[in-house]
């Protein structure tokens, strides 16, 4: 398992935590995924051999966020 933990912009709300958190989590390969709003950080926890990291980046990008 690796962890790594996003910046992202433009998240402000509990829509936007669901949004994040339901289909970056529906991604075969990631165990967890935790957003903090007031950082605007969104930490995931998943299996490099299932899902990349880029497809989680562009899964939050497909929610209209931005990831840095």
């Amino acid at each position: 398992m690796e962890k790594t933990i996003l910046k992202v912009q433009g998240m402000s709300c509990g829509h936007c935590v669901i949004a994040v958190e339901g289909s970056v989590g529906e991604l075969s390969g990631v165990e967890r995924v935790l957003v903090d709003l007031k950082v605007g950080e969104v930490a995931v926890e998943y299996n490099p051999g299932t899902v990349t990291l880029d497809k989680i980046k562009e899964t939050i990008d497909d929610q209209g966020y931005d990831v840095e």
